[in-house]
């Protein structure tokens, strides 16, 4: 009759046990020496030698003539304990012997004295699965047992035993097999079955394993069933594993984000007769494997489960980061613990493949943190990819002229002039025209964003000529002493130039007459130009209209309700983002500074009648044509009285002027 190759090939001495010499070389000397413990506690996976050791041991310390703590195998001692006719020896099943009576009859009948042998062993497998009452009942006899009496409890669930049990044994803890150790010795028991096992089917089947030697001449039974040789094709065949190519493929789909075939081959396999539950557990060794493959290196050839052969490994791994591995991995075994209990598995099933497929309806937390990875990578680069309607490209990012590392292309270069926005001033910087003669010194103003499409510049508009100023004399004006009358207001239609906001007189600057508070159109145009150079949480104030920003004379002031956005904003990496956008808007360095509050309606100007403003700059345009009566209407006013006016709502007192 035939015998299983795991039965037949049981260790019969304690130097045939593979991998586990920690133990076997302790349990030798205490033999030889004699130093024998009454309670032994083997713990460990399955497959690993427990069971093998325990019935060594009973053989050992009964063994008429031992060999260096080996069992003879000859003496009658040893030949009854293998054929079972020695009834000293007892090996016991927790599973089904888990009851109080069970443990009350092998403790009344431990007292009486063997009669074949030296001592009375008893082995309990799985001794996890006893009762409380069962346990409460073996600790008397266990902790003071005869002399004649040896217990050998094995489990592969140590957590389960109770800690009064634990103290009363020795313990030795198997465990898992190395996979070299396996091969090695599935290639000296194949040889000598005459099995015509090769090198990559043995490693094959050791990975296979899980470190348990059971398991793997389990599975090498059933493989040495094939005619001829047994290399890593037939071990694929034979165990069924030549379906892991779907699985790869349903990865490479997931890769790819082809929702739709991945779909349809999971639709497949279950057609076929495939559980769910098995996809699912394939797809997540599979990734466990690409994992280690991705962060252990060379290491890893060890601890992969195998199944995958290295250009399949090398194909999944393409396009992969390990950040996107641990939540594809998180996903699947958070289904497969959920499959348990679920009502309709292949839709749970199908929910986790869309889910790892398309990553935008995945909202975990870690989901969200890889998403933003990903976006933090693409504006750390300066590119941002677009997969428009009908074509392929990139798009410049909202600020071209900011400042850029050496080699870096300008954004404008890349794309068409028809296909700047033409609600915004071009953003390249262009050179200034030359300044007239009535032009005032740069000092005195910002230069002003052109509008986005400048009318054509005709003969019929040319400038205006300069007319004859009085000169303002200083303040303050002495007694007796005529104040010269202000220039009439020009009449005559200008054309669409840029005036600016300040003048000299006497070599010191005067702000703006009349117009004594920051511009709050500066930051509406600016704010959506910025949002994509913000960090996430500033992105999000900016946006809900939690901030509110005025401009003047290079500084941008911004307004927020509480200090906890403030902090956010005063980050040296936000605050260099606006004010480098904020430059770019201006034409000129700006300082931005955060303040907590709200701005009073004195602060905050408005365009003067007969003016509006562009770009948000504090600059500002000539009235058109239509509306030019009543704009000089607007401007017949005492300049000087204008200037005292305006320094007194400053609060800066009486400007004196040189």
């Amino acid at each position: 009759m035939y015998q299983a190759l795991y039965r037949k090939w049981r260790p019969k001495l304690f130097d045939d046990v593979v991998g586990q010499t920690h133990i076997t070389r302790t349990l030798k000397r205490q033999i030889m020496t004699d130093h024998l413990s009454h309670a032994y506690l083997f713990t460990g996976t399955r497959g690993t030698g427990k069971t093998t050791c325990a019935k060594l041991m009973a053989k050992a310390v009964n063994c008429e003539h031992p060999v260096e703590g080996n069992p003879c195998g000859a003496c009658p001692s040893c030949l009854g304990i293998d054929s079972g006719a020695i009834l000293d020896v007892v090996e016991l099943d927790a599973a089904s012997n888990n009851g109080v009576d069970q443990v009350r009859a092998l403790r009344d009948e431990a007292v009486y004295s063997p009669a074949a042998v030296k001592r009375r062993v008893y082995i309990i497998d799985e001794v996890h699965m006893l009762s409380v009452g069962a346990f409460n009942a073996l600790l008397k006899i266990l902790e003071e047992p005869p002399e004649h009496v040896m217990f050998i409890l094995a489990t592969t669930e140590l957590h389960k035993v109770p800690a009064t049990i634990l103290s009363r044994c020795q313990r030795f803890s198997f465990k898992r097999i190395q996979a070299a150790d396996i091969r090695n010795r599935l290639l000296f028991i194949a040889q000598a079955e005459h099995i015509d096992l090769t090198e990559d089917g043995a490693a094959l089947l050791a990975r296979l394993a899980d470190g348990a030697m059971r398991d793997a001449l389990s599975l090498l039974d059933q493989c040495a069933v094939a005619e001829g040789r047994v290399d890593r094709d037939v071990v694929l065949d034979a165990l069924g594993l030549a379906g892991n190519t779907k699985t790869a493929h349903i990865m490479n789909d997931i890769r790819k984000g082809n929702t739709a075939q991945a779909l349809n081959t999971l639709s497949e396999l279950y057609a076929a007769g495939k559980d769910v539950s098995t996809v699912l557990s394939e797809l997540s060794g599979l990734t466990r494997d690409l994992l280690l493959r991705m962060t252990a290196g060379e290491g890893s050839q060890g601890l992969m489960a195998g199944g995958y052969d290295e250009a399949t490994m090398r194909t999944l791994s393409a396009q992969m980061t390990p950040q996107r591995l641990l939540h594809m991995l998180t996903v699947l075994q958070d289904t497969l613990a959920k499959l348990k209990n679920s009502a309709n598995r292949r839709t749970d099933a199908e929910i986790c493949i869309i889910r790892l497929c398309d990553r935008t309806l995945d909202g975990s937390v870690l989901s969200l943190s890889q998403r933003l990875s990903r976006v933090e990578a693409v504006l750390a680069s300066g590119r941002l990819p677009v997969n428009p309607a009908g074509g392929q490209g990139e798009v410049p990012r909202p600020f071209a002229q900011l400042p850029r590392t050496a080699g870096q292309e300008t954004a404008e270069e890349e794309l068409p002039s028809e296909q700047m926005p033409q609600d915004l001033p071009p953003l390249e910087e262009r050179e200034p025209p030359p300044p007239a003669e009535d032009a005032l010194p740069p000092e005195w103003g910002t230069e002003a964003t052109p509008d986005p499409v400048p009318p054509p510049v005709t003969e019929e508009a040319p400038p205006p000529e300069r007319t004859a100023e009085p000169p303002v004399d200083p303040l303050p004006v002495p007694a007796g002493e005529a104040i010269p009358e202000p220039p009439a207001p020009r009449t005559e239609p200008v054309p669409r130039t840029m005036t600016r906001t300040g003048r000299r007189q006497g070599g010191r600057k005067n702000r703006r007459p009349g117009g004594g508070g920051g511009d709050p159109h500066f930051w509406e145009q600016l704010s959506p130009l910025l949002l994509p150079e913000l960090g996430m949480v500033a992105r999000t104030f900016v946006e809900q209209k939690m901030v509110m920003g005025l401009y003047w004379d290079g500084v941008l002031t911004l307004y927020v309700p509480d200090p906890g956005v403030r902090q956010w904003l005063v980050k040296p990496e936000q605050q260099q983002a606006i004010e480098r956008a904020a430059a770019l808007q201006a034409g000129r360095n700006v300082r931005v500074q955060v303040e907590v509050g709200t701005p009073s309606p004195d602060q905050i100007r408005s365009p003067a009648r007969g003016e509006h403003t562009t770009g948000g700059t504090g600059q500002t345009d000539a009235l058109p044509d239509e509306s030019q009566a009543a704009g000089a209407k607007a401007k017949e006013v005492d300049p000087l009285a204008e200037l005292m006016n305006f320094a007194q709502t400053e609060g800066k007192g009486i400007v004196t002027i040189d």
